[in-house]
């Protein structure tokens, strides 16, 4: 039996009907989440990879996390991780190919402040936000009102180190090493002067060195024959790790202790000088003991996905890109560099693994240093 036209022309609504409902169900589904491209650009090789390679851990943690529950958040963080090679001609040409090629939202790093102080000025031109995880040297956030930074400076954190350790030990005479060819151990020595020419400590030598250098055996023979109460070092982590080893077998006693800046924020200090790091004083923005439920669960989850605990390096990087999923949340955009500018700048008490977080007026980190002491291999809380 034939059907009737007028039979056929029902049915292909329905047809047609229940097509269209189902393309209905479908398009309800749940849409993917917005993407944010984030450049980052880490020392993972040369002077600073000691830090560059803990940074990288802690954001790539940092993405994981967020990028399983992105269907709930709704924005997922593609990054795009370049090797600045501890050197501020390779930042400049990652900060281009960044900026440029990549057309990245945001730049976190560079690691280094010598860097930073080049490449920030390109990021700043550009408008392309910049946040800075390890540039503690003064200055950097002056470049442009798209620098910020969630480490806190020497100015910042080794005032407090001095007054903790004069506190709790009565040092009255110190003998100073730094760098004097890198912005952040010149930073980190001219903190450390004013902290205590401020606290009225006496300076019994200032003694320098270059970065590379091996042997410091002559500038700490000097030291011991002065007898001081403590040694100040400003230094990156390789050469702080051959001074605090020389210093114990040029035999200045343990019973002296040797205060770091922000460089000696390592484990790779304790790995590379043993035994002689025990006792090592220096400031931070961040240590592994603390109570914070957020900072408890980050060191469980890094310490099975790396094979080790973090170090500050790394928390500030963890820190960092949650920092900024906060600012593209407000910011109503992934893409905006502007509007995540501005965001950013309204980053006030977060919750974060450094703590309750937030930008001062000058974009510069907002948060409660502390002072740490090596003990048993491990850096543990030497006061507040």
């Amino acid at each position: 039996m034939g059907m009737s036209a007028g039979n056929y022309a029902k049915k292909t609504a329905i047809v047609l009907a229940l097509a269209l409902g189902l393309t209905g169900i479908c398009s309800r589904a749940p849409a993917a989440p917005k993407e944010a491209k984030i450049g980052f650009a880490l020392s993972m090789t040369g002077a600073a990879a000691a830090y560059g390679e803990t940074q990288k851990n802690g954001a790539q943690l940092a993405i994981d996390e967020i990028n399983a529950r992105a269907g709930k958040n709704g924005i997922k963080i593609v990054p795009v991780f370049e090797d600045d090679a501890s050197q501020p001609e390779q930042g400049v040409n990652v900060f281009n190919r960044l900026i440029f090629a990549d057309n990245v939202v945001i730049i976190i790093g560079p690691t280094l402040s010598n860097t930073a102080q080049v490449t920030d000025r390109i990021a700043q031109k550009a408008g392309v936000p910049v946040l800075g995880i390890s540039n503690t040297a003064k200055g950097i956030t002056d470049i442009g009102n798209y620098i910020f930074r969630d480490s806190l400076t020497e100015m910042q954190v080794i005032p407090d180190t001095i007054r903790v350790v004069k506190k709790k030990l009565g040092i009255k005479k110190v003998a100073l090493m730094y760098g004097n060819d890198d912005a952040f151990t010149m930073s980190g020595y001219n903190a450390f002067k004013k902290a205590l020419l401020d606290s009225h400590i006496k300076i019994l030598t200032e003694q320098t060195f270059s970065k590379g250098d091996r042997d410091f055996s002559a500038q700490l023979t000097e030291i011991r024959s002065l007898k001081p109460d403590a040694l100040v070092v400003s230094a990156l982590v390789e050469e702080g790790s051959g001074i605090v080893s020389q210093a114990r077998e040029l035999g200045i006693p343990v019973s002296v202790p040797i205060i770091g800046g922000n460089g000696f924020n390592s484990p790779s200090l304790i790995k590379n000088a043993g035994k002689a790091a025990e006792n090592v004083i220096v400031g931070a923005a961040w240590n592994e003991s603390s109570s914070n439920p957020l900072n408890r669960r980050f060191v469980r989850a890094y310490t099975a996905k790396f094979g080790s605990p973090p170090d500050q390096f790394a928390a500030q990087a963890y820190a960092a890109v949650y920092i900024v999923l906060d600012a593209l949340k407000r910011a109503g955009s992934t893409d905006n560099r502007k509007a995540l500018r501005d965001a950013l700048t309204h980053v006030k008490g977060l919750n974060t693994v450094l703590g309750k977080f937030s930008f001062t007026k000058n974009r510069d980190a907002d948060c409660t240093p502390v002072v740490e002491i090596v003990k048993n291999g491990r850096f543990t809380v030497f006061g507040k």
